[in-house]
């Protein structure tokens, strides 16, 4: 789930939007470290862009490229690691120059996505540059606005757009939007185009999956309002906004230059089901999300854990629990209550290196085995001659809690029982946040014995899905009876329709995503194993301690997984088609508003110097 940003000013002769913006990229980092960028608009209508792979501080050289983006109003994104490529031209924010000029921040994933393609190759003619479904559903938006063949558009044009844009896309998304102008007039023959800016949009999918809120405050520079819409509100209350507002599914919000918000409803509600991950694990604590408060949400994660822990050990092994010890940070919350609720002594028994990226997204088995020893150090005074229960907020690929157990161990654990704040997850995220492929996952085809087994703790509990979707919805503003969530990870049921075709789409694009890693390894060192070798020529498979090895030749190891209820056989981890066999790389760029001349390190010199 990448994070996306969207900035206006009040006052029109503002150069300051990009200062803003850079500073809640910093607050929203969590949700994305692969890439990041701000596009912003000037009075004039021009656009302006940084962006690129990387944290902020990199792109932006610790805000020293913040200066080259002057303008009034923007949009800002980070980008979470997906499945496919990860080349700089699939860095946000996208821009079409028509109609209008068009920025464009996304977060999510389309299910339909081949079908849209056609449908902006073979109808509209529109290229399509990346494998992103951000610059499909641009290009989307951009085919449905131009349809209405004026000069200038209005509010009722965009809505109208909107309206039959969302007729063809399928799946969960939250996008902001950016109008750079129209052509007003001409001054005289000799004069350049006058442009102005009009203004910004938000939007939200028809389920509800993916956040985005609204946020206002009086304007620093004299009258009017500034507004800006988030994937969380901690960014915007840290930057002095205020009213909230979450946009409703199936909702968009329309801000004129100069104008009040306009919300309009452009496509039925479906459900309000946002997804319960975000509460779990990916959002801030202090983040209030579709009124459900994030840290509120994993304190009742937290009893609800403590009962089940109770049942499923009983009150005299219990007893025998000498501490309770958060795996840091996500669980900490929870972990307080457990220990709280069980009436056993709480402490942080893990030092943690807050300068490490979130390991299940690391790239690779062995690297994401070696980042978790970098990232948490096991103190150990907490650990030494005791009976430890380690609370985390979920398991993905094991790599984590496997390490985590040995190095409790390491430091004199005595026993070592673990248990997590969600139940086990079992199948892929398809929603923007790729955890890994079925096969990868330390739950699928594993009982709750065989995963303490393969993580080695002498027990291990799990959430029930149902105590968890309770532990949110107790606090939802609206009837927590109806309250919905998005589950599909848990139990494979997710909340739009998906075709078993689109999770063989999804496998191939990660075995891509895994021969471009070892490219780049080799190209950076200078060599590279004759495993990974083997997997850059094969694929991958996972083999029963979680470890990445190289692809048989028989069709027997190929991914089950179940998709809404149902078992389909997809292809192997790394099995590319050959439609999806094309070139790719990490540097590529995005052709729209980047010029070689931007890279004289590389050799591309300006040609005027």
């Amino acid at each position: 789930m990448c994070g996306i940003l969207a900035l206006i000013l009040a006052d029109p002769s503002s150069t300051s939007a990009a200062i803003e913006l850079h500073e809640a990229l910093y607050l929203l980092q969590h949700r994305g470290q692969d890439a990041c960028g701000i596009v912003t608009c000037a009075s004039g209508g021009r656009i302006y862009q940084c962006k690129g792979n990387g944290m902020a501080a990199k792109v932006f050289h610790d805000g020293a490229r913040v200066a080259d983006l002057p303008g009034f109003m923007g949009l800002g994104h980070l980008r979470y690691p997906a499945a496919g490529s990860s080349a700089c031209a699939e860095a946000q924010p996208f821009y079409v120059n028509s109609p209008y000029g068009i920025c464009f921040a996304h977060t999510g994933n389309l299910i339909n996505a081949g079908e849209l393609k056609s449908f902006l190759d073979y109808e509209v003619h529109r290229h399509i540059n990346t494998d992103s479904d951000g610059e499909l559903m641009l290009n989307v938006f951009a085919a449905e606005l131009n349809e209405t063949e004026k000069a200038r558009v209005n509010e009722e044009d965009l809505f109208a757009s909107l309206e039959r844009m969302y007729k063809r896309c399928v799946g969960g998304w939250a996008c902001t939007a950016m109008l750079a102008g129209t052509i007003p007039y001409f001054r005289h023959w000799h004069s350049p185009l006058t442009n102005i800016g009009f203004g910004l949009i938000g939007f939200r999918d028809p389920y509800g999956i993916l956040p985005l809120v609204l946020g206002s405050r009086p304007s620093l520079h004299g009258k009017g309002m500034d507004y800006m819409m988030a994937s969380e509100s901690a960014a915007l209350d840290q930057l002095g906004f205020g009213g909230f507002v979450d946009i409703k599914p199936g909702q968009a919000v329309f801000i004129k230059k100069g104008s009040l918000p306009v919300f309009r409803q452009v496509h039925p509600q479906l459900a309000y089901a946002p997804d319960i991950f975000e509460y779990v694990y990916f959002a801030r604590p202090d983040t209030v999300m579709d009124g459900i408060s994030v840290h509120r949400s994993r304190q009742n994660m937290g009893h609800k854990l403590a009962d089940t822990i109770l049942a499923t050990l009983g009150e005299e092994e219990v007893k025998n629990i000498d501490v309770v010890i958060p795996i840091p940070e996500t669980s900490n919350t929870s972990a307080l209550c457990v220990a709280q609720r069980l009436h056993i002594p709480y402490c942080q028994g893990f030092a943690k290196n807050r300068y490490i990226f979130r390991t299940f997204i690391m790239p690779g088995q062995k690297l994401r085995q070696k980042t978790v020893r970098r990232k948490l150090n096991a103190m150990n005074t907490e650990f030494e001659g005791r009976n430890v229960l380690l609370i985390d907020d979920s398991i993905v690929r094991g790599t984590t809690s496997r390490e985590i157990v040995s190095m409790a161990r390491d430091a004199g654990a005595k026993k070592v029982i673990f248990a997590s704040c969600a139940p086990p997850i079992t199948h892929a995220h398809i929603y923007g946040t790729d955890l890994a492929s079925p096969c990868e996952l330390v739950a699928h085809g594993r009982d709750r014995f065989q995963i303490a087994a393969h993580i080695g703790a002498d027990s291990i509990i799990y959430q029930t899905l149902s105590d968890l979707k309770l532990a949110c919805a107790e606090l939802s503003p609206r009837d927590p009876a109806t309250q919905e969530f998005e589950v599909g990870v848990f139990c494979g049921k997710y909340v739009t329709p998906v075709d078993s075709g689109y999770f063989d789409r999804l496998e191939r694009l990660r075995g891509g995503s895994k021969r471009l890693k070892i490219c780049e390894n080799a190209a950076m060192n200078g060599s590279v194993s004759e495993g990974a070798v083997a997997v850059a020529a094969k694929g991958v498979q996972v083999d029963e301690y979680g470890a990445e090895i190289p692809a048989e030749d028989d069709d027997e190891d190929k991914v089950v997984a179940t998709v809404n209820g149902s078992r389909t056989k997809g292809p192997r981890f790394g099995e590319l088609a050959e439609e999806d066999k094309e070139e790719t790389g990490r540097g590529r760029m995005d052709i729209s508003l980047h010029n070689f001349g931007d890279y004289p390190e590389k050799g591309y010199g300006s040609p005027w110097t």
